[in-house]
């Protein structure tokens, strides 16, 4: 009879929580919506990695769909993860100008946003042997003739891209005038910048880190509100240019999901923020802790869709 009760009491808990589908370790599947080795990519997996080690999910997926900047990868799980809190994509502030850019059929309206994770800030950098000092010298060159002030980044219509947009805007340029060169890979912008090809460089600081203490690059701002420990430049605002932006990047699950579900997801992802094994990660990749979730979250998210949309359209590339 004991052994009978015991098994009942047993079968009791598993049914609770399999009712609550939270009592046991969820699985999830994490698309990232671009090719391996990049911060999509790497973000993807360092969640993967850390919800496991925390014994936070049982058993962590990852998936590479890459293409249009996101935009391919996002149509696909729109399509395939609705109501299904198994489901979860990493995206970012580049999805945004890529979803405008290539005129998407589908938004990040369309998803459920959980939390920003990790933010990195823009750095603009020139060659060591170049005649520009500082920020306030590069922009000067560009007030007295825009076409003349080469600047390789990435994508166009991305953070380095809409960054460019708006320190033209801030200093009184016509954005639509900036001379702006994209590169599909770090390589190849770094390689243009190293070798003359460019006036200056712009991307993620971990982009040109080592090439900086190397002596190679020269460091000119970082476009963080205040001082960063470790980086011996200027911000933006500093050097006499009013603008501050940070490229991050965000975990969202799927479209139609439950409060319940979304509540579950979004409390799995806040322990894997907070813990130990996330931060030690977020130290050795030199990635920011920007965690925002919930409310707050949304509200960020509005605002950025809304002002990337705008300086789209006044550099030119959306109407």
């Amino acid at each position: 009879m004991r052994k009978l009760l015991s098994a009942f009491a047993g079968l009791t808990l598993l049914a609770t929580g399999l009712a609550t589908g939270h009592a046991l370790a969820a699985d999830y599947k994490i698309m990232a919506p671009a090719a391996p080795g990049g911060g999509w990519d790497q973000t993807a997996r360092s969640m993967q990695a850390t919800l496991q080690d925390e014994k936070i999910s049982g058993n962590v997926q990852v998936t590479n769909v890459p293409g249009a900047g996101g935009a391919i990868g996002l149509a696909q799980f729109v399509n395939q993860a609705k109501g299904d809190p198994s489901q979860l994509i990493v995206s970012g502030y580049v999805m945004l100008g890529a979803l405008l850019t290539n005129n998407s059929p589908v938004t990040l309206d369309q998803v459920t946003p959980i939390a920003r994770l990790t933010g990195e800030y823009e750095a603009i950098v020139v060659p060591a042997n170049s005649d520009i000092k500082d920020l306030q010298g590069l922009v000067e060159k560009l007030k007295a003739d825009p076409g003349a002030v080469a600047w390789g980044g990435g994508s166009a219509g991305g953070t380095d891209h809409i960054t460019v947009g708006l320190i033209a805007k801030a200093s009184g340029v016509d954005p639509t005038k900036i001379n702006y060169i994209a590169f599909s890979g770090g390589g190849e912008a770094l390689a243009a910048i190293l070798g003359g090809q460019v006036t200056a460089g712009i991307s993620g600081y971990s982009e040109f880190e080592s090439q900086v203490k190397a002596g190679q690059l020269r460091l000119l701002g970082i476009s963080s509100d205040a001082r960063i420990d470790g980086i011996d430049a200027p911000t933006f605002k500093e050097a006499g240019t009013d603008v501050s932006i940070q490229n991050w990047r965000m975990v969202a699950a799927g479209p139609d999901l439950t409060p319940e579900q979304k509540a579950a997801v979004s409390a799995d992802i806040e322990k894997m923020a907070k813990s130990a094994t996330w931060q030690k990660t977020l130290a050795d990749k030199g990635w920011a802790d920007t965690y925002l979730a919930g409310d707050e979250f949304d509200a960020e998210l509005k605002k950025d869709t809304e002002a990337t949309e705008t300086i789209l359209k006044d550099i030119g590339l959306v109407k």
